[in-house]
């Protein structure tokens, strides 16, 4: 960040420590899934609670980097910029969180012999939050890998829907009740979000790169 950010150290280390939460709440999400994936309620309902402690802690350091944004009048020619991926990357970290909450508030029935498939969905998921956020990040410190990080993000998001449409036609070709198929194709579909918002950080990330080239 130091290209960016010459004389904002404190600002700099509060945007990697907010993208350090967004890290932290991916892989809550994954220990989550496999927790729940494995009938392990009680270790779940510990990941969830920490899930939420992370949200609750990007809410507030979120809150205090566009503080210093707008009243310190810092980076000027990126700040807009910078606002619209910090808001952009909280729309993952707060569906990521939700995601997680369904599964506590639904339980819903997956099917054991899909769970591998499920698994894979989820990881992929979470892979494209990883790959946005080293995006994030190589726009303050290296902006020429940039593109690479959101092509890796492409990638996974790409695999992630493949994933997604392979899993719901298992599912609708199973003799179920149509309520239990729309179920499980909801929980797909939100984890499939997660990759869509995360993909959508990547739009953001692609434009604010270019700026900063011109």
């Amino acid at each position: 960040m130091t290209v960016l950010f010459r004389r904002t150290r404190e600002l700099e280390a509060q945007i990697d420590e907010y993208l350090d939460l967004i890290i932290q709440g991916g892989m809550l999400f994954r220990q989550g899934v496999k927790c729940f994936l494995e009938h392990r309620s009680d270790e779940f309902e510990v990941r969830l609670q920490e899930l939420r402690n992370t949200e609750e802690r990007g809410d507030m350091l979120r809150r205090g980097i566009e503080s210093k944004l707008y009243l310190h009048t810092l980076i000027p020619e990126s700040r807009g910029d910078v606002l619209g991926l910090l808001e952009s990357a909280d729309e993952v970290l707060n569906v990521i969180t939700a995601t997680l909450l369904r599964f506590s508030i639904e339980n819903p029935e997956l099917q054991d012999d899909l769970n591998p498939l499920f698994r894979d969905l989820a990881d992929n998921a979470i892979d494209t939050v990883e790959a946005t956020v080293s995006g994030c990040r190589a726009y303050f410190r290296n902006l020429a890998a940039v593109r690479d990080h959101i092509s890796r993000a492409q990638a996974f998001r790409g695999e992630v829907n493949r994933i997604a449409e392979t899993y719901m036609r298992a599912v609708f070709r199973r003799e179920l009740r149509l309520s239990h198929k729309n179920q499980l194709r909801r929980f797909v579909t939100h984890t499939e979000q997660i990759a869509e918002d995360a993909d959508d950080v990547c739009d953001r990330l692609a434009i604010a790169a270019i700026k900063r080239y011109v």
